[in-house]
């Protein structure tokens, strides 16, 4: 055996077949949960001698505008259409926007939807913290959510996805019942950490619309199509156990007018099926939680 890294033992290795089974309520076999990222993107961020904020040099003004079509245009959009639909939003937030544009995240408490923390910004990352910083950024995100929305957030989408080696035990040290950084399922699991619990609940990369549209290069029907060939396959595993699917959306791209059909098609063809159960990202533990 050639040797290497060693195993994270970041979780326990439990095959599918072999698990317990896991119920959704009502019968339902595969719990769909749609996770919005409400993002602000700052124009000319500072730097991290880790990652780049921006590909094009500071200040990017065309990603910057781009991005915040989804604050002034298609976030409502993509919201209309969930709504129709019946599915509430699991948010994925980037905390500054309760300041920079809190008419968008009043718009997701009217809907009743749930709030999680994406970092404070999605241009400031967790590489090269000291314990100190990141404890500040998990403390603001908690106290800032709790003033704009009357909610305490429980789950947590690391800002631009990066990390550190303690950021797992930070978040179940503060009580958060979930994490959306860990790919490696498509059901609820238990993470490993130093005192107290945290769940896994699976986010998705693979029917992410940003993958989708800037990595994949598809078209608004070809990822509306990914998204029902996604539970279809999902829902028909309930022989073994009640499974997952998250909708990862950044209304930027799934709102552009082109691209909102098709979308709303695949919603309507999931939220039809009797084995979907259209879920937040909290029920979702919640229910897995009381089974374990």
């Amino acid at each position: 055996m050639r040797e290497g890294a060693p195993d994270p033992d970041l979780y326990d290795y439990k095959p599918f077949q072999d698990r317990p089974r896991i119920e959704w309520p009502d019968g339902k076999t595969c719990a769909v949960w749609v996770a919005p990222n409400l993002e602000y993107y700052e124009i000319d961020p500072p730097a991290n001698p880790h990652r780049k904020a921006w590909a094009r040099p500071h200040p990017d003004v065309v990603g910057f505008s781009y991005r915040d079509h989804s604050n002034r245009v298609s976030y409502w959009r993509m919201a209309d259409v969930m709504s129709k639909h019946g599915f509430p939003g699991s948010v994925s937030l980037s905390v500054a926007l309760c300041q920079h544009h809190p008419e968008v995240v009043q718009d997701g408490v009217q809907r009743g939807w749930e709030f999680f923390s994406h970092g404070i910004y999605n241009t400031r990352y967790s590489y090269g913290m000291d314990e100190a910083q990141e404890r500040a950024i998990i403390e603001d995100s908690i106290a800032t959510v709790k003033e704009a929305t009357g909610q305490r957030i429980r789950g947590w989408l690391a800002p631009a996805l990066t990390h550190t080696p303690r950021t797992l035990d930070l978040l179940a040290e503060y009580d958060f019942a979930y994490t959306c950084d860990l790919y490696h399922d498509d059901q609820v699991q238990e993470v490993k950490v130093a005192q107290g619990q945290l769940a896994s609940i699976p986010y998705s990369l693979e029917v992410n619309d940003h993958y989708g549209f800037n990595v994949y290069g598809m078209s608004g029907r070809e990822y509306a199509d990914c998204l029902i060939r996604q539970f279809e396959r999902l829902a028909s595993e309930n022989e073994a156990s009640g499974t997952v699917m998250c909708i990862p959306l950044h209304a930027y791209l799934i709102g552009q007018p082109h691209r909102i059909r098709p979308f709303e098609e695949a919603l309507r063809h999931i939220a039809a099926d009797p084995r979907c159960w259209k879920a937040r990202a909290g029920e979702i533990v919640n229910s897995w939680r009381a089974q374990v």
